[in-house]
């Protein structure tokens, strides 16, 4: 499996599917528009998921191809890769300020990622149960719009993934008013001073992890 980061909450997943299918699945979460300040993703896509209706996050006529979108809860299999939406609250009203929030879960190659979209508010018990066994976690870190960096590293320790990166959090370009992920690496106290370009991991990578923080550079 290769994940590419492209800054806010957007990332291309590169994996093999299951069954006979041969050709990869090119995967994109969250994909958001050139207001946002930076480059949008580019490129052919299989499958993009949206975990909610806002222009930092549904630009899917920003892809090529005839791509599945997902964008509402439920069960999904499609191309070789199983996949859940969750609904949650974008923020801590449930809701009623800025709207519902879907957090996704998909697995391909024995390797759960799960992608919590603009997350609003801590997850409750029965939402955590859904999300378990979770191998690699993409987690909002940047607050205002989100949970911040605290409250990140909260949920962090209690799905207890191998491997974490954090997202929607400020860098160089970005015009949307968030923290930058300061806050949320002081908080897990383990985050790398050299940040990683794509990630490319088997599941036998992730034995032994536990909460490792990776940072990821845009392409």
């Amino acid at each position: 499996m290769n994940i590419q980061y492209y800054g806010h909450s957007c990332f291309k997943i590169t994996t093999k599917p299951a069954g006979r299918a041969t050709e990869d699945v090119v995967i994109f979460i969250d994909p958001f528009d050139k207001a946002v300040g930076l480059r949008p993703p580019q490129g052919q896509a299989g499958i993009v998921f949206v975990s909610h209706d806002h222009f930092d996050h549904n630009n899917t006529a920003a892809l090529k191809g005839d791509p599945v979108i997902i964008n509402t809860p439920g069960e999904y299999s499609i191309k070789g890769i199983n996949a859940i939406g969750i609904d949650t609250s974008h923020d801590a009203k449930d809701g009623a300020e800025r709207g519902r929030n879907v957090v996704f879960v998909l697995e391909s190659e024995d390797i759960k990622v799960c992608h919590l979209g603009d997350l609003g508010v801590s997850l409750t018990s029965e939402q955590l149960e859904k999300i378990n066994g979770i191998d690699i976690l993409l987690i909002p870190v940047g607050g205002h719009y989100t949970i911040d960096g605290k409250v990140a590293a909260e949920i962090v320790r209690k799905i207890e993934p191998s491997i974490v990166i954090p997202t929607h959090y400020k860098i160089k370009g970005s015009k949307v008013n968030i923290a930058n992920e300061k806050k949320f690496c002081d908080e897990m106290g383990n985050c790398p001073k050299n940040k990683t370009s794509k990630l490319n991991i088997k599941k036998k990578d992730l034995e032994g992890k536990n909460e490792e923080v990776i940072i990821m550079n845009i392409e």
